[in-house]
């Protein structure tokens, strides 16, 4: 796997060429730090480690530093709570912040610091906020409890030059929906990340998911290309 830039606008880049964030929340270190490595190593070089995850800095430091095909991958922090824990992801390494809901600071800290940052919204109001303040994406979550598909389309014709991503509730039935809507990528956890394929360490259990998932987007766009030429 190639070495991946570290800038802003290649990471930036980089995440709307795969499409999806597999986001690793999980109740123990060693079973996150097995996500990650087993996602990482089935073509999505991208991974969000929660900071509910026991140890999460340290696992995106490994992933960050390591050498190996897992340590080429975008690591990032997610449910970022507040700027002093922002700072410590950064310091770990993480090439990305995303928050669970909107907080103007962290967004602005990101900013300052060029790094990619893409906080959870709902409403309208909040997606005009997000992107004034500086957001790279704007992460409408838990998108499918507000209409999903739907709502992501309603959202898409007042923010031409938004780029959202679905997050909360896409899984393989619904993620082309999502990308049809306008969703530059979905972030994907439980549903790419299986319960029982950790407690099992079923590593290809999660590659052939990821696989699938790579395969509906990169589809679902060429589709999408075709019938607006």
């Amino acid at each position: 796997m190639a070495k991946i830039p570290v800038n802003k606008e290649a990471i930036c880049a980089r995440i709307e060429e795969i499409g999806i964030i597999p986001a690793v929340r999980l109740s123990s270190a060693e079973d996150a730090q097995f996500a990650a490595e087993a996602v990482c190593s089935s073509g999505i070089p991208i991974v969000e480690v929660t900071m509910t995850v026991p140890g999460a800095a340290k696992i995106i430091r490994s992933l960050t530093v390591a050498a190996g095909p897992v340590g080429e991958v975008i690591a990032g922090a997610g449910s970022v709570f507040d700027v002093e824990m922002a700072r410590r992801c950064l310091d770990a390494g993480a090439r990305f912040l995303t928050t669970t809901g909107l907080d103007l600071s962290i967004v602005e800290f990101a900013a300052k610091k060029g790094v990619v940052v893409f906080p959870g919204v709902l409403t309208p109001t909040e997606v005009m906020a997000a992107w004034k303040s500086g957001a790279d994406f704007v992460k409408i979550f838990p998108c499918s409890a507000v209409g999903g598909p739907a709502y992501l389309r309603a959202l898409h014709p007042p923010f031409p030059q938004v780029r959202f991503i679905a997050s909360g509730g896409v899984n393989q039935s619904t993620v082309a929906d999502y990308i049809s809507a306008g969703a530059v990528a979905v972030g994907i956890g439980r549903d790419l990340i299986h319960q029982d394929a950790i407690r099992k360490r079923e590593r290809d259990w999660i590659r052939e998911l990821s696989r699938r998932y790579v395969s509906i987007v990169k589809q679902t766009r060429e589709e999408r290309a075709a019938a607006q030429q």
